[in-house]
């Protein structure tokens, strides 16, 4: 960024340590009328700070942040901090998190491992308790100083495996691994070859394994690997290569699986126009991949994920149980079209904050730090979430530690369907794949 300032501290927002006993009763009842227009504090890396609103007093406050990319030719999750901001308004609107006003700080990953290196040392500088509901590529950029401030990160997007493996990690969604599970276990019955387009990456030699285990539950042979070079912008030839080979049997229909993150959606373009020639191929996919925002803009009905299965993390955005959050939204930020409550980074903001109210509240009147944090939630702290999953609770082996995801606490996945361009329930309730991540054939 040209013309950028260096921030000085007197800029940035400085959490107070809290006070114990009664004088903070005392104080939460003169605060608590002032906190409706408190908002989120905006702390962007590299581009200086702006200060957020805060007409609240008192020593009674929460500090987080949350981190997300936004305005890259990458990954963009901007509605993340967005509604995070979002949040901390409704929340403080609402009585705060356990009578404590929430202050969010937010800062830009920009899909780089400088930028989220900063971001992390941003969060150590500014005393946070936790980052919450946040996205980044890049684990080994910022996992390493939190780590070495105690910080506890809740509710990343699950976008790498080290997110499963952290001790300082306490994720709300299985990641890519439980929906490659769930989708072969679904695929495996309806499709004949399975080619899976995946980037040819490190990371992206850890899908096939999750796929395959799916798959293999049901008698499947393993998926086609398809690998796409990382920094390719024309994909004419992986996707001719990917329905040649899903094309191999003439008595069963084949399914193309494309994982490619952002780059989903180039890929398809190049599929589209491919496809004429291979009509007898259907796509699936993985909520992440695919959402309803990318099959609008690919056509809708007439889009190649017509009729396409896509797993997911949590129930379609239709579903009743995503209302309150939908509340918040039209109450403090109606008119931000940065924040779509069918977007799955949303919602997995909403749950990772969801678990920061239930930690904060189990705390009662003692401080909150990001050591009381951590010890409620390796303590057997169970979070409910509405419905919209399981139980939550960390513990230091979880069940597939096995597989060398020990902190993944939440096996369950939901089967989607695109009809008339719209994604909706193809059944009702989630499947757990815990058994079948068991025995996938990770090195």
């Amino acid at each position: 960024m040209t013309g950028r300032r260096r921030t000085r501290s007197t800029d940035l927002p400085v959490p107070v340590r809290h006070a114990r006993g009664a004088a903070r009763k005392t104080q939460r009842g003169s605060v608590r009328a002032a906190w409706a227009l408190v908002a989120g504090v905006s702390l962007v890396a590299g581009c200086g700070v702006v200060p957020g609103t805060s007409s609240g007093t008192g020593d009674d406050t929460v500090t987080v942040m949350t981190w997300a990319p936004s305005d890259t030719s990458g990954t963009n999750k901007p509605g993340m901090p967005a509604f995070a901001q979002a949040y901390a308004r409704w929340i403080n609107a609402h009585g705060g998190l356990g009578g404590r006003k929430l202050k969010v700080l937010t800062c830009n990953e920009r899909n780089d491992s400088v930028a989220a290196a900063e971001c992390a040392r941003q969060a150590v500088k500014q005393n946070v308790v936790a980052v919450v509901g946040s996205y980044s590529l890049y684990a080994e950029s910022y996992l390493p100083t939190l780590e070495g401030a105690g910080i506890p990160y809740i509710g990343g997007y699950g976008a790498t495996n080290a997110e499963f493996t952290s001790p300082l990690s306490y994720p709300v969604n299985g990641g890519q691994p439980t929906l490659l599970a769930g989708l072969g276990r679904e695929l495996a019955g309806d499709c004949g070859p399975v080619v899976l387009v995946r980037p040819d990456t490190i990371s992206g030699d850890e899908l096939p394994p999750m796929l395959d285990s799916g798959l293999k539950a049901r008698d499947h042979g393993a998926a086609i690997d398809e690998r796409a070079a990382d920094d390719t912008t024309e994909y004419a030839t992986p996707s001719t290569r990917a329905l040649t080979a899903a094309s191999a049997d003439p008595l069963r229909k084949g399914c193309v699986i494309p994982a490619l993150g952002d780059s989903t959606g180039t890929f398809m373009d190049s599929f589209r126009r491919a496809r004429d020639t291979y009509p007898a191929v259907r796509t699936a996919a993985t909520l992440g991949n695919v959402d309803q925002t990318v099959i609008n803009a690919s056509g809708g009905a007439s889009s190649p994920y017509e009729g396409a299965y896509v797993t997911g993390w949590y129930p379609a955005s239709s579903d009743a149980r995503w209302a309150t959050m939908k509340k918040a939204i039209s109450e403090q930020a109606f008119d931000d079209n940065r924040i779509d409550p069918a977007d799955a980074g949303v919602q997995t903001t909403w749950i990772a904050y969801t678990v920061l109210k239930a930690v904060v509240e189990s705390l009662g009147d003692g401080d909150v730090t990001p050591e009381t944090v951590r010890h409620a939630l390796n303590g057997g702290l169970k979070v409910t979430t509405g419905g919209l999953t399981p139980t939550l609770q960390w513990g230091f082996q979880g069940k597939l530690a096995s597989i060398g995801l020990s902190r993944l606490v939440n096996t369950e996945v939901t089967l989607q369907v695109v009809r008339n361009g719209q994604l909706v329930p193809a059944r009702k309730g989630f499947t757990n794949v815990t058994d079948t991540l068991k025995d996938a054939d990770v090195d």
